[in-house]
Formats: structure tokens, C-alpha cells, sequence
């Protein structure tokens, strides 16, 4: 990896963590164009990269986050089950995470489910999140865990199955992207410096550019979708994931196989 994969591999991230079409999926393929190389760090990067697009949502929901107890208590219901489910199942779901066959047919299937989900829930018009939708929302995250998903599209319809408005859903979600991607990056680095590697100069320089760049990119793209989500709904999206999951088989079975990072 050098300094422009680093910038460009953190766009993506910024661009795609809070949309519905998996930063999972868009990873492989901008690692695999770039021919980057499949090790520890490159995998601690794409973690780590994380806190920069958590930072955004921290930052346009400044507010938010300060308004009671009970905000934070919700979160944490809704985090529970993927805490439960990602202790007693990492080992599978780091075997899945290098299948780039499950990210591509994840991304088809949820692509043709987005087509519909304006039709499914076109009477939801809740706001309020109970401490049961949020454990409901919290479930729905956890088919996240299959790479390809997309942990945002899942809670977002997750929060829509429980009459949640789509801004509502949307916003719940990032919310929950906090601790969730917090997690999930303090858990990377423990199991990076538990093997015994440490980091170079290089490698720390990429991580705070990289962390830098999703900050800003992940500003625009949050408020952007919003807008675009409340206007259009998720059908755009959808088409977008069947394409991007053609484009991954055919790469992967008709050009070259895939590595995923």
C-alpha cells in the first residue's frame, strides 16, 4: 500500500460506509485494481479507517449525542445482540470475510431486496425508537455480519420493519454505527498487537491520512443520503448492487480471482 491507495481506499470508505450498498464489496474492488497486497495491515486499515467515518456522525449529530440517558441506553440494546453474536462467531465470519463469492451474491440479493423495501414499508411514519426497536434493529444488524450486507441497509431496514420514517431509520442507524464500528476497530488492533506485530512509520502515517480523508468524505456523503433517501428511497441503490455485484463475479470468474482484504 502507499499514499494514494491509502487516500483513494478511504474515499471509498467515506463515500460508502453509511449507504446501503456494502464498503465491503467496493473494497475488493478498488484492492484488487490496485493489486494490494493481502496482509495483517491492510486488513487493520480498512478497520481502523472506521473511526474517521464514526467521527463524522459524532460531529452532524453533535447534539444528539448529549440529549439524555435513555439515547445511550437504546444504542446499547441495539448493539447487544451483534456484541454476542461477533464473540461466539468471528472465526466464521472471518472465513466468510474471504469469500468474495458471498460478498458478490450478498450484493445481488440485497440489491433486488432494496428494489422492494419502499414497497414493503410505505407506511412507516413512526419517529420514536422504543428499547424493543432497538433491539429489533440491533437483530437486523447482525445479518451485517455476512459480508456484502451492509450493516447500514440492514438497520435502516431494520428501523423501517418497525415503522420508522426513512430519516429516522437512517439516522438510528448511523447512531449505531458508533459503537458498533468502535468495537469492532479496538477488537482489530488488540488482535493485530496480540500477534506480535507493531506497526512502521509508513504504516501509522496511512492509518491517520486514511482516518482524515473518511472524516471529510463521510460528512458530505451522510448528509447527501439523507436527502436523497428521504426524496427517492432505496430503489437507485438497489440497481447499484446488482451491478456492483456482476461486476465482482465477472472479475472474479472471468478475469481474475479475487483476494479480499
Amino acid at each position: 500500500m502507499n499514499t494514494l491507495q491509502a487516500i483513494i481506499l478511504a474515499i471509498i470508505e467515506g463515500i460508502t460506509e453509511f449507504l446501503p450498498v456494502s464498503s465491503t464489496g467496493h473494497m475488493i474492488i478498488a484492492s484488487s485494481f490496485f493489486g494490494i497486497e493481502h496482509d495483517e495491515f491492510t486488513k487493520l486499515f480498512t478497520i481502523v479507517i472506521q473511526l474517521g467515518a464514526i467521527l463524522s456522525v459524532v460531529v452532524l449529530y453533535f447534539k444528539r449525542f448529549f440529549q439524555s440517558f435513555d439515547f445511550y441506553f437504546k444504542l446499547f440494546v441495539a448493539f447487544i445482540p451483534a456484541v454476542v453474536l461477533g464473540l461466539l462467531f468471528s472465526k466464521k465470519i472471518d472465513a466468510l470475510l474471504e469469500n468474495p463469492v458471498t460478498v458478490a451474491v450478498s450484493l445481488l440479493i440485497g440489491g433486488i431486496l432494496l428494489l422492494k423495501v419502499d414497497d414493503w414499508f410505505n407506511n412507516s411514519h413512526e419517529t420514536e425508537i422504543t428499547y424493543l426497536k432497538a433491539l429489533k434493529i440491533g437483530l437486523f444488524q447482525c445479518i451485517a455480519m455476512i459480508p456484502g450486507v451492509s450493516r447500514s441497509g440492514a438497520t435502516i431496514v431494520g428501523g423501517m420493519s418497525q415503522k420508522l420514517t426513512r430519516t429516522s431509520a437512517a439516522e438510528f442507524s448511523f447512531f449505531l454505527a458508533v459503537p458498533t464500528m468502535l468495537g469492532a476497530t479496538v477488537k482489530k488492533c488488540y488482535d493485530f498487537y496480540k500477534d506480535g506485530l507493531v506497526l512502521t512509520h509508513d504504516q501509522i502515517n496511512y492509518l491517520i491520512i486514511g482516518n482524515i480523508v473518511a472524516f471529510i468524505v463521510a460528512l458530505l456523503a451522510i448528509k447527501t443520503f439523507i436527502g436523497f433517501l428521504s426524496r427517492r428511497g432505496f430503489k437507485l441503490f438497489g440497481y447499484y448492487r446488482i451491478i456492483a455485484g456482476i461486476i465482482l463475479l465477472v472479475i472474479h470468474f472471468f478475469i481474475h480471482p479475487l483476494t479480499i482484504i
